[in-house]
């Protein structure tokens, strides 16, 4: 019997950590819906607490906006999920919506017809955008921790942000910290978007890029053209789904699906993806073209849960060894999985930064990897810039190929 593949945690994190610190590689980082879920608030305001969620993950907000809807538009929305194979969060139910809307015309399915479909899909996307609308809270927070990690760092690259939410919560934190950003809108009186900017890397790399996968609150149709209003009362642009129901509105999406793909097919490129739970048809589809056309490019999945309940980032890991998965108990690298294993004892240059990713939940518990907490990798990430953590390695970096190999013992 081979021995058991063991992933040492000290090892990924020193090399990832030098890499961060350096500012040469092409950096992105993927955030995803569980992310937002690490900010908690009082339910009386919104200012750090233990009590609930900012913003809730996707299956706790499919809970809310169902629940906020009318008894007659959840008896329709029950048959549909009947109809969803896989799983039927919100995101689902709405592309399974504007389908119908789509193709019945004024024809009736389960009692209702397109216009009928369209409108229930308007009242959704309502509901989302009052629960996705909270601002970020004053203070420290994840946010404003990654953003002090952006900044923190001269850059041959601009950081580029991509996320299928619909909150405005990078926005805000970018701009309390006065970081310049790009997402693909141009002007100031009403903004619209310009596709073939999105393909350009002519800004200067102090600005952070920011591409809304999905849409965004803010964003709406206005003489034939997509425009950025910034408020969040506009919210007929959120699109879960590649259905797009004419050409205007479906090229803000193609062209930041494209910016993704091309991101990705850039050698020596680094995407950390966190809150994210790769249940992404559409960008899985991209992913995964796009590291099996460039073996230089690295994906690391920080994953909140256990390896056992993360299987769809693992079935993806498991065939492109160039995207690692790093859940609580163990990780897949280069292809294999592992058990995560900290060396006995720490070396000199690792031991005042393992408790920034290593650590038990609880005091009755044994100590796990703890990243995949966007709150925990965004403390990581700022930590970065820190002067406990900036002394060079006593060994130099052999070079990137660390991150994706397996050690065995």
């Amino acid at each position: 019997m081979p021995p058991a593949t063991l992933h040492d945690p000290d090892r990924y994190m020193a090399d990832l950590r030098q890499i961060l610190s350096q500012g040469r590689k092409r950096i992105g980082i993927l955030i995803g819906a569980g992310a937002p879920a690490a900010i908690r608030v009082s339910a009386d305001s919104p200012v750090a607490s233990d009590d609930r969620p900012l913003i809730p993950d996707v299956a706790g907000l499919t809970n809310e906006v169902i629940n906020a809807l009318s008894e007659e538009d959840r008896s329709h929305i029950n048959v549909l999920k009947n109809e969803i194979q896989g799983n039927s969060n919100i995101e689902a139910i709405l592309t399974r919506i504007r389908k119908l809307a789509q193709a019945i015309g004024t024809s009736v399915v389960h009692g209702l017809d397109g216009r009928s479909y369209e409108k229930l899909a308007l009242d959704i996307c309502a509901e989302i955008g009052k629960h996705v609308g909270p601002s970020l809270p004053a203070g420290t927070n994840p946010y404003t921790k990654l953003v002090s990690w952006i900044a923190g760092t001269q850059r041959e690259h601009s950081v580029e942000i991509f996320t299928p939410n619909y909150d405005l919560l990078v926005e805000e934190a970018l701009e309390r910290a006065r970081i310049a950003y790009f997402d693909g809108f141009s002007g100031s009186r009403s903004p619209f978007f310009d596709p073939p900017s999105i393909s350009t890397n002519e800004f200067p790399t102090r600005w952070t890029r920011v591409w809304k996968l999905h849409g965004s609150l803010g964003w709406k149709m206005h003489e034939n053209t997509v425009i950025r209003t910034g408020q969040r009362e506009d919210t007929e642009l959120i699109f879960p789904d590649h259905l797009k129901y004419d050409q205007v509105t479906r090229m803000p999406y193609s062209a930041l699906f494209e910016r993704l793909r091309q991101f990705l097919t850039t050698p020596d490129t680094l995407l950390i993806c966190t809150g994210f739970s790769f249940r992404d048809s559409h960008i899985c589809a991209v992913m995964e073209e796009s590291l099996a056309a460039n073996s230089h490019t690295a994906v690391l999945a920080f994953q909140f849960a256990r390896i056992e309940n993360e299987k769809s980032a693992v079935t993806i890991a498991e065939s492109r060894p160039n995207l690692s998965v790093y859940a609580r108990d163990e990780a897949v690298i280069g292809g294999v999985t592992g058990r995560w294993q900290p060396a006995e004892s720490a070396r000199d240059d690792m031991g005042n930064i393992r408790q920034t990713y290593w650590g038990a939940p609880a005091s009755s518990e044994p100590p796990e990897f703890t990243l995949g907490n966007f709150a925990s990798l965004a403390e990581f990430l700022a930590l970065t810039q820190a002067q406990q953590m900036s002394s060079p390695l006593p060994v130099p970096h052999p070079d990137d190929k660390e991150l994706s190999e397996p050690h065995e013992k």
